[in-house]
Protein backbone atom coordinates (compact mmCIF):
# COMPACT_ATOMS: atom_id res chain seq x y z
CA UNK A 1 0.00 0.00 0.00
CA UNK A 2 1.23 3.46 -0.88
CA UNK A 3 2.33 5.90 1.77
CA UNK A 4 2.36 8.80 -0.69
CA UNK A 5 0.31 11.78 0.41
CA UNK A 6 -2.72 12.31 -1.81
CA UNK A 7 -4.07 15.89 -1.67
CA UNK A 8 -7.61 16.25 -0.36
CA UNK A 9 -8.85 17.75 -3.63
CA UNK A 10 -7.59 14.72 -5.57
CA UNK A 11 -9.21 12.32 -3.06
CA UNK A 12 -12.50 14.19 -3.36
CA UNK A 13 -12.33 14.18 -7.16
CA UNK A 14 -11.70 10.41 -7.36
CA UNK A 15 -14.45 9.58 -4.85
CA UNK A 16 -16.95 11.92 -6.52
CA UNK A 17 -16.18 10.55 -9.98
CA UNK A 18 -17.14 7.02 -8.88
CA UNK A 19 -20.14 8.17 -6.81
CA UNK A 20 -18.96 5.93 -3.96
CA UNK A 21 -18.71 2.75 -6.06
CA UNK A 22 -15.78 0.37 -6.27
CA UNK A 23 -14.65 0.79 -9.85
CA UNK A 24 -13.88 -2.93 -10.12
CA UNK A 25 -16.67 -4.88 -8.35
CA UNK A 26 -19.37 -2.12 -8.28
CA UNK A 27 -20.11 -2.36 -4.55
CA UNK A 28 -21.04 0.92 -2.91
CA UNK A 29 -19.01 2.05 0.07
CA UNK A 30 -22.14 2.42 2.22
CA UNK A 31 -22.97 -1.27 1.69
CA UNK A 32 -19.82 -2.83 3.10
CA UNK A 33 -19.09 -0.85 6.24
CA UNK A 34 -15.44 -0.21 5.38
CA UNK A 35 -13.81 2.88 3.99
CA UNK A 36 -12.75 2.47 0.37
CA UNK A 37 -9.15 2.94 -0.71
CA UNK A 38 -7.72 5.02 -3.51
CA UNK A 39 -5.98 2.52 -5.75
CA UNK A 40 -3.06 3.40 -7.98
CA UNK A 41 -4.24 1.73 -11.20
CA UNK A 42 -0.60 1.65 -12.30
CA UNK A 43 1.30 1.19 -9.04
CA UNK A 44 3.90 3.73 -7.98
CA UNK A 45 6.58 1.02 -8.17
CA UNK A 46 5.73 0.77 -11.88
CA UNK A 47 6.08 4.57 -12.22
CA UNK A 48 2.34 5.25 -11.96
CA UNK A 49 1.64 8.84 -10.94
CA UNK A 50 -0.36 9.90 -7.91
CA UNK A 51 -3.02 11.92 -9.70
CA UNK A 52 -6.69 11.57 -10.50
CA UNK A 53 -5.86 10.07 -13.93
CA UNK A 54 -4.23 7.06 -12.22
CA UNK A 55 -6.36 6.65 -9.10
CA UNK A 56 -9.57 4.68 -8.71
CA UNK A 57 -12.05 4.24 -5.89
CA UNK A 58 -11.58 0.68 -4.72
CA UNK A 59 -13.13 -1.53 -2.04
CA UNK A 60 -10.71 -3.16 0.41
CA UNK A 61 -11.18 -6.64 -1.13
CA UNK A 62 -10.36 -5.48 -4.66
CA UNK A 63 -7.46 -3.33 -3.45
CA UNK A 64 -5.93 -6.14 -1.40
CA UNK A 65 -6.27 -8.66 -4.23
CA UNK A 66 -4.99 -6.30 -6.94
CA UNK A 67 -2.01 -5.01 -5.01
CA UNK A 68 0.53 -3.55 -7.42
CA UNK A 69 -0.40 -5.95 -10.24
CA UNK A 70 -1.06 -4.55 -13.70
CA UNK A 71 -1.30 -7.86 -15.61
CA UNK A 72 -1.96 -11.57 -15.15
CA UNK A 73 -1.87 -14.79 -17.14
CA UNK A 74 -4.93 -15.90 -19.12
CA UNK A 75 -4.66 -19.14 -21.11
CA UNK A 76 -0.88 -18.82 -21.29
CA UNK A 77 -0.83 -15.17 -22.37
CA UNK A 78 0.08 -12.10 -20.35
CA UNK A 79 -3.03 -9.92 -20.22
CA UNK A 80 -3.34 -6.48 -18.66
CA UNK A 81 -5.91 -5.91 -15.94
CA UNK A 82 -9.02 -3.80 -16.30
CA UNK A 83 -8.09 -0.11 -16.04
CA UNK A 84 -11.01 2.02 -14.84
CA UNK A 85 -9.37 5.15 -16.24
CA UNK A 86 -9.31 3.95 -19.84
CA UNK A 87 -11.75 1.01 -20.00
CA UNK A 88 -15.54 0.88 -19.87
CA UNK A 89 -16.81 -1.73 -17.42
CA UNK A 90 -19.50 -3.06 -19.77
CA UNK A 91 -16.94 -3.74 -22.51
CA UNK A 92 -15.07 -6.26 -20.34
CA UNK A 93 -17.72 -7.58 -17.96
CA UNK A 94 -21.41 -8.35 -17.69
CA UNK A 95 -23.68 -9.21 -14.79
CA UNK A 96 -25.31 -12.62 -14.74
CA UNK A 97 -27.47 -12.38 -11.65
CA UNK A 98 -24.96 -11.92 -8.83
CA UNK A 99 -22.04 -13.19 -10.90
CA UNK A 100 -19.66 -10.99 -12.88
CA UNK A 101 -18.87 -12.60 -16.25
CA UNK A 102 -15.95 -11.86 -18.55
CA UNK A 103 -16.46 -10.60 -22.07
CA UNK A 104 -12.75 -10.28 -22.84
CA UNK A 105 -9.41 -11.71 -21.69
CA UNK A 106 -8.93 -8.47 -19.70
CA UNK A 107 -12.21 -9.18 -17.91
CA UNK A 108 -11.32 -12.84 -17.36
CA UNK A 109 -7.95 -12.04 -15.82
CA UNK A 110 -9.37 -9.27 -13.64
CA UNK A 111 -12.22 -11.46 -12.35
CA UNK A 112 -9.79 -14.21 -11.40
CA UNK A 113 -7.08 -12.02 -9.87
CA UNK A 114 -9.49 -9.86 -7.88
CA UNK A 115 -11.66 -12.80 -6.85
CA UNK A 116 -14.77 -11.00 -8.07
CA UNK A 117 -16.83 -14.20 -7.96
CA UNK A 118 -15.56 -15.53 -4.63
CA UNK A 119 -18.40 -17.01 -2.60
CA UNK A 120 -18.66 -14.17 -0.06
CA UNK A 121 -18.61 -11.50 -2.77
CA UNK A 122 -21.37 -13.20 -4.77
CA UNK A 123 -23.42 -13.54 -1.56
CA UNK A 124 -23.10 -9.80 -0.89
CA UNK A 125 -24.16 -8.94 -4.45
CA UNK A 126 -27.05 -11.42 -4.31
CA UNK A 127 -28.32 -9.83 -1.09
CA UNK A 128 -27.99 -6.30 -2.46
CA UNK A 129 -29.75 -7.28 -5.69
CA UNK A 130 -32.62 -8.82 -3.69
CA UNK A 131 -32.93 -5.57 -1.73
CA UNK A 132 -32.78 -3.48 -4.92
CA UNK A 133 -29.57 -1.82 -3.74
CA UNK A 134 -26.91 -3.18 -6.12
CA UNK A 135 -26.22 -0.32 -8.52
CA UNK A 136 -24.93 -2.22 -11.55
CA UNK A 137 -22.50 -1.03 -14.22
CA UNK A 138 -24.76 1.72 -15.54
CA UNK A 139 -24.39 3.64 -12.27
CA UNK A 140 -20.59 3.52 -12.44
CA UNK A 141 -20.41 4.53 -16.07
CA UNK A 142 -22.88 7.37 -15.52
CA UNK A 143 -20.85 8.61 -12.54
CA UNK A 144 -17.51 8.34 -14.35
CA UNK A 145 -18.86 10.06 -17.47
CA UNK A 146 -19.93 13.17 -15.59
Amino acid sequence: MSSTYIPGAVCASVRARSDGLCEYCLLHERDIGWTFHLDHVIAEKHAGPTDDHNLSNCCPDCNRRKGSDIATMVKGDVVRLFNPRIDLWHEHFSLDGAFIRAKTPVGEGTIRLLGLNDRHRVAIRRSLIAEGRFPGPEALEKACAS
